[in-house]
């Protein structure tokens, strides 16, 4: 099994009023999870990225993180701290160039004697869009051609160099990108760094059999975790790659207790904490397209219908036709009796794995086993001391089965991952 550490970000899950919360800038805190994370012999530590602040009905959405580190100077500054530990940066294919972010990434892999990975991700919105020179954005079918051919722009740079040191120069001409010229970074000790991709669409899963390493998905079941598995490992075939070439790592949430009941008593109470009766409003805000705030949260569901690309909400996505989501929400509470806030912490937030150590550690090899998932990427409700039950209490007993490993046997990402070096195609 794989296991990798998401530090708490902007999100849904993060419970900023927990007393134990701490900053999510302040150095301390990526190293207190980076640290807990290689303590527990994980394969790397992850950051996701926010290129613009999110607003709400024309303010800056005050439930978010205001503010968010750039994530290639943070894992530098972790190299330093940490010493097995993968490091992957979540970075924009639509708003970055392929021979800076190159140069970034094969830095970071020198930095860090061969840790550093990229999560690619691409925009297809206009808010984002705005920050940036170019401005505007992609049509979603153009930013995954864009991706692409950046990602392979990219191992075309890495690549000028030989494996014995030599410089070459590099010439691309394609329908994204025309550059030419000499590399400044020598090969770095991957050959590559490792490359993840996010994302659940066909044009997702396509570009990660393609391209990627490691994809990080979501599913909350098993059954849907095999489903997904199974497509995406059968895309691999068509471009030359095995099974194992690509890791799929869904991202979940772990709630422990001294026992299973106890944990579920956590998990519910972690859930109120998520959704207080402000969030509430903001999600069936960002949900409906309108302006809630006479609602109770704690009375029925609003009657009206969604409005559509309203623009009350800026800079986030929203997953799924909203009138079927209003009408699902709308069967669970008349079934269920539930308030507004009730239906919102019923439908959006559920912890994925929930018991006690024993418990949560035998789910987890189980997703494994049955070929739902090869890993996973934890996100923890709390910075940055999330992780420390996982580690203390699950991990141990996820060695003592043989489900994950006791010691690194390598230095690099790519040896934890069971990955090779790219062969050089200079």
């Amino acid at each position: 099994m794989h296991l990798a550490a998401h530090f708490p970000g902007v999100n849904a899950t993060t419970v900023w009023a927990d007393p134990r919360s701490r900053s999510q800038i302040d150095f301390s805190s990526f190293v207190h999870l980076a640290r807990t994370a290689e303590r527990g012999k994980f394969d790397f530590f992850f950051l996701a990225e926010g290129l613009r602040l999110r607003e709400h009905n024309g303010r800056i959405h005050d439930l978010d993180v205001v503010g968010r580190p750039e994530s290639l100077t943070v894992l530098s500054a972790l190299a330093a701290v940490t010493e097995r530990l993968g490091l992957a940066a979540t970075v924009n294919a639509t708003f970055n160039e392929p021979y800076e972010l190159a140069r970034r990434l094969a830095t970071l892999d020198h930095l860090s004697e061969g840790r550093a990975a990229w999560n690619v991700v691409t925009s297809s919105d206009a808010f984002t869009g705005e920050n940036f020179r170019r401005g505007g954005y992609l049509d979603r079918a153009e930013r995954y051609t864009r991706a692409a051919e950046f990602v392979a722009t990219a191992r075309e740079l890495w690549d000028s160099w030989t494996p014995d040191g030599a410089s070459r120069p590099f010439a691309h001409e394609g329908e994204q990108f025309t550059i030419s010229g000499e590399f400044t970074v020598p090969r770095s000790p991957q050959g590559h760094p490792v490359v993840i991709q996010a994302g659940d669409s066909g044009e997702g899963r396509e570009f990660a059999a393609s391209a990627a390493d490691i994809i990080f998905t979501r599913h909350g079941t098993l059954e849907a975790g095999r489903a997904f598995y199974a497509d995406v490992k059968a895309r691999l075939a068509a471009y030359g790659r095995e099974p194992d070439d690509l890791k799929i790592m869904p991202g979940v949430t772990v709630v422990v207790g001294d026992t299973d009941a106890e944990a579920q008593e956590r998990a519910y109470e972690i859930r109120r904490q998520q959704v207080s009766p402000q969030n509430a409003l903001l999600a069936a805000e960002q949900l409906w397209g309108r302006d809630l705030s006479a609602y109770d949260p704690d009375g029925p569901l609003p009657e009206v219908d969604p409005v559509v690309d309203s623009g009350l909400v800026k800079g986030r996505v929203l997953h799924g036709d909203p009138f079927a989501v209003v009408a699902r929400w709308r069967a669970v509470a008349e079934a269920k009796g539930l308030s507004l806030r009730q239906t919102v912490i019923e439908t959006t937030t559920r912890q994925s794995f929930i018991g006690s150590p024993r418990t949560v550690a035998a789910e987890l090899t189980a997703f494994v086993d049955e070929r739902a998932a090869d890993g996973f990427i934890l996100v923890p409700h709390l910075t940055p001391g999330g992780l420390d039950d996982f580690v203390d209490r699950v991990v141990p007993l996820l060695q003592e089965s043989g489900a994950f490993r006791s010691e690194y046997s390598g230095s690099t990402l790519r040896s934890h991952l069971g990955l090779a070096e790219p062969v050089w195609k200079g």
